[in-house]
């Protein structure tokens, strides 16, 4: 090449070189036009990385001509508008990843699939396909469709206010705000499902055509209100516009203006929702309404009430306290005025009836040595016809006796003495009898040994056996009509007294095979009256005198007991075969003798004697004592110097069992068939007790019979007026044997099921091993755990041939007993007439399905020979929803009760109920 060419290659090589560091210089130092743009949308973290300072080129070049060309000075530096400052960004680091695959693209965008998860600031987000914008700060999130074509891994936010699956999700990792399509969220006991949802940064939601349900059926509910739009405030309250119900897909005219539905899982005060209906007698009603009164953690308080249009009216009040490890309890006051027929006519009634309830058990841990408890279930006679919810609960509507018991006990420590303080109430609602005892004051000491020494030395002596321990009681009661109870004077109408009882005994062996016990009884009785009588010659009758003082009546007595076992064996012959291997029969007789004198002398003044001539002329001389009508009764009359004898027996029998481990097992044959009887020497006539027998048998594990009985051993004749009267001649010396029943009894419970006639099969899976299956593959390591929720949900069961086992649990418990008494006297045969009584009573359930069930209670009146009661229900579990009918089919009261509403409590407003009773009943002839 010429010389003058390779100048000018030189020179232009030159040139492209440094037009070429020019270019590069301007891409590193961005001008007006690229900053202009830029999309508006461009995230803020692009422009800080814009902002940075140019990069300085250090080679051969730098120090250019083109330094000082135009370009080199940026036209931004004296320009109106300055640059954008740079803005702080994401305040923590995000967490991102995901099972199956993680793609990364030019855009700083990544995707995610497969159980992505992105962790940022205390929020969570899954779903099965995560687009997330690095520069932006934006994520989306979208399940995706599986094989069958089902949505799978649908987006779940988890933050501090909650958690919320949805259909879609966008979220902005700065602000905090998002978009939410079919938003499913549990919000206090119900469920926040479907429609548009913005999410704030003050974690609260704006919802358009949500739905709110307690249903867990989250894609088809059950019901629910179709919410037009809502404010939520996770954790708090749910502030919604116009709302409807739908039930079944099918939209209902039942609509509400305006929707507050408040959350707190803390423990608050509320208002009780009445509910409503009608009555023909006492027209319509609000009932159960009221208010809830959180009194503090360990006590609160519900007042409700009830109104009728025709006057009626009532109100209650219930309580449930607790205190943990010292004391729990609650209590139920209601008080009820029923006015049924119209003012002025014949049928009108005003009834004003009430009920205490009252229930405490103490802790005893909380003090040992002194507890408290109560049991209190008082009502007036007409309250359980008065009051609807009696009806149709067996045990209250049936119940003819209440009894009620308050008790506190005192243990002094480390001693033998206890006091104790009791108040009784029994009433017989039948006839509106009251038995009240109030206040009862029992002191007692347990067994003590006065005479044991401190340190035993040698063997003990015979009075160190002696022991001895004391019970005293001071009662108050009265028998008398409930509208009498508060017109009764303390000191005439109530009887009271102290009792005082000391018993002091010994027992000693004697030839090794004899116990021995001797003892000694004294009871004192104290009393402020005494009943005196005295015939009244103008009234001709006996008229009688309360005098008050301080007056003691006690008897003592003395006795001394012999008692042993003997032990019989017998085997059975070889030829009967060897599963019976020995009959064992143990033998217990008891004798004893007790001896107390004549308390009814004069000497003692307990008993007195009062003659008189009566009307015809006649003198009659009778004895009686002035307390006889005492709380704690009289001794007494004549000596006494009683043989008793007694015996009781026990037969078990052992036998061959493959069950056992030492090859045997014991049979109780008879557990106990005992007789005692007793003879009073010192007696001038009917010196004969009655015989008295019982006996117990062992039929299986869980089933006993057991029965007593009482024989008289004396005959009857007649008094001058005709009446019968038992007379000195025994039975056995005219020639009608040993002794006639008069009366026994027993009583059996039994519950059959479903396991009842099922034959036991002994080796049932007793050795059987899990057997492989032909075919089975062994596990995918790989493969994911199946969900159990489907299993668990299902209780089917299935047999061998692959069908599914069809059971109907069911239970039948049968409750029945036989008395036989003395009835009226046969005047003929100069006996008495035997007479049964007999009580019947049966209940049971059945499972139709697994969401049907049946279940009933009856009694049985063999007088009138019909049923007497029967109470029947029937309940039908919906899910989310649940019916129930109750009726009472016979007798006067017959009534039913149709209820069907929401489970949850929430909405458990959200019901319907229709009610008949005897109220409603119309008698037209």
């Amino acid at each position: 090449m010429p010389k003058d060419s390779k100048k000018y290659a030189i020179l232009l090589s030159l040139l492209c070189s440094s037009l070429f560091v020019s270019l590069i210089a301007q891409d590193r130092h961005p001008s007006y036009s690229e900053v202009t743009s830029l999309d508006s949308t461009t995230s803020k973290d692009s422009v800080t990385l814009l902002s940075n300072k140019p990069i300085t080129l250090l080679d051969s070049i730098s120090k250019d001509s083109l330094q000082s060309d135009s370009l080199g000075v940026d036209s931004l530096a004296n320009d109106s508008v300055s640059p954008k400052k740079k803005k702080a960004g994401l305040t923590s680091v995000v967490d991102y990843k995901a099972n199956d695959s993680i793609v990364f693209t030019h855009g700083n965008e990544v995707y995610m699939y497969g159980k992505g998860v992105v962790q940022f600031d205390g929020m969570e987000l899954n779903a099965d396909q995560i687009e997330m914008n690095m520069d932006s700060s934006l994520v989306y999130a979208v399940g995706r469709p599986d094989s069958v074509g089902d949505i799978v891994g649908r987006p779940v936010f988890k933050d501090k206010s909650g958690e919320y699956e949805s259909e879609t999700m966008n979220y902005n990792f700065k602000t905090k705000k998002g978009y939410i399509t079919n938003i499913v969220t549990q919000q206090g006991e119900g469920y926040l499902t479907g429609g548009q949802t913005k999410k704030m940064e003050n974690d609260e939601f704006y919802m358009k055509s949500g739905r709110y349900t307690t249903c867990d059926n989250h894609d088809h509910p059950h019901f629910y209100l179709q919410l037009t739009q809502a404010k939520v405030r996770p954790k708090k309250n749910i502030v919604t516009g116009p709302a409807y119900m739908v039930l079944a897909d099918v939209p209902l005219p039942l609509a509400i203006p305006f929707g507050f539905f408040p959350f707190t899982e803390k423990y608050s005060s509320g208002i009780i929702v009445p509910t409503f209906g009608d009555e023909l007698a006492r027209g319509f009603y609000l009932r159960d309404g009221g208010y809830y009164f959180a009194i503090n953690d360990y006590i609160d308080l519900a007042l409700t009430g009830e109104i009728y249009t025709k006057g009626s009216w009532g109100i209650n009040a219930r309580s449930a306290y607790i205190k943990r490890y010292k004391y729990s309890g609650n209590f139920d006051l209601s008080f009820i005025t029923t006015i049924t027929g119209d003012k002025g006519l014949p049928d009108y009634s005003k009834m004003k009836n009430f009920k205490i309830a009252w229930t405490h058990t103490q802790d005893t841990k909380n003090n040992p040595n002194m507890s408290l408890s109560a049991s209190v279930n008082f009502t007036t006679s007409g309250y359980t016809r008065n009051d609807l919810n009696s009806y149709y609960n067996s045990n209250s509507f049936t119940e003819n006796t209440k009894s009620s018991t308050v008790n506190m006990t005192y243990r002094i420590p480390n001693s033998s003495w206890s006091f104790s303080a009791t108040a009784n109430i029994t009433q017989r609602t039948q006839d509106s009898t009251l038995n009240v005892s109030f206040p009862n004051l029992t002191v007692s000491m347990g067994q003590i040994y006065p005479f044991k020494r401190k340190s035993v030395v040698g063997n003990e002596r015979w009075y160190e056996k002696i022991q001895m321990s004391y019970s005293g009681r001071f009662q108050n009661s009265i028998l008398t009509k409930q509208d009498q109870i508060l017109k009764s004077n303390l000191i005439k109408d109530w009887r009271n007294g102290m009792y005082h009882n000391i018993p002091i005994s010994a027992t000693f062996n004697v030839f090794k095979y004899l116990n021995l016990t001797a003892s000694f009884n004294f009871t004192d009785r104290m009393y402020t009256n005494k009943v005196m009588r005295e015939w009244d010659t103008q009234q001709s009758k006996i008229v009688q005198d309360t005098t008050y003082g301080f007056y003691n009546v006690f008897n003592y007595y003395g006795s001394l007991s012999a008692d042993t076992k003997l032990y019989g064996f017998y085997k059975p012959w070889k030829i009967f075969g060897d599963k019976v291997q020995a009959i064992r029969h143990i033998f217990t007789p008891s004798i004893s003798f007790s001896a107390a004198p004549n308390f009814s002398s004069p000497r003692y003044g307990f008993w007195k004697t009062l003659s008189y001539v009566n009307e015809r002329g006649e003198t009659v001389t009778e004895k009686y004592s002035p307390f006889s009508n005492g709380i704690f009764g009289t001794v007494s009359q004549g000596k006494q110097g009683t043989v008793s004898f007694s015996v009781s027996n026990n037969l078990e029998m052992k036998v061959k069992s493959d069950r056992d481990s030492t090859g045997v097992r014991k049979i109780s044959l008879i557990e106990n068939l005992s007789a005692n009887m007793s003879y009073n020497m010192a007696a001038d006539s009917m010196k004969w007790s009655n015989l008295n027998t019982s006996i117990l048998i062992k039929l299986t594990k869980g089933f006993n019979l057991q029965m007593s009985a009482t024989w008289d051993t004396y005959t009857y004749q007649l008094d001058s007026y005709g009446n019968p009267v038992r007379v000195n001649k025994p039975r056995w010396t005219v020639g009608k044997g040993l002794g006639r029943l008069s009366s026994t009894g027993t009583s059996f419970s039994y519950t059959f099921n479903n396991d009842t006639f099922k034959k036991k099969d002994k080796k049932k899976n007793d050795n059987k091993q899990p057997q492989p299956q032909p075919n089975t593959l062994p596990p995918d390591p790989n493969e994911e755990p199946e969900d159990d929720t489907a299993s668990e949900e299902s209780d089917t069961q299935f047999g061998a041939d692959g069908y599914a086992i069809w059971e109907v649990p069911w239970s039948l418990s049968i409750n029945y007993s036989v008395n036989y008494g003395y009835g009226s006297f046969n005047k003929k045969k100069m006996e008495y007439n035997g007479r049964f009584t007999q009580n019947l009573s049966f209940s049971g359930n059945i499972n139709f399905t697994k969401n049907w069930s049946f279940n009933f209670s009856a009694s049985y009146d063999f007088d009138a020979k019909k049923i007497a009661y029967m109470n029947c229900n029937i309940t039908r579990d919906l899910h989310c929803w649940s019916m129930s009918a109750s009726f009472v089919p016979v007798g006067p009261y017959k009534s039913y009760n149709f209820h069907i509403s929401v489970k949850s409590s929430l909405l458990q407003d959200l019901k319907y109920d229709k009610r008949g009773n005897s109220y409603s009943r119309l008698d037209w002839y």
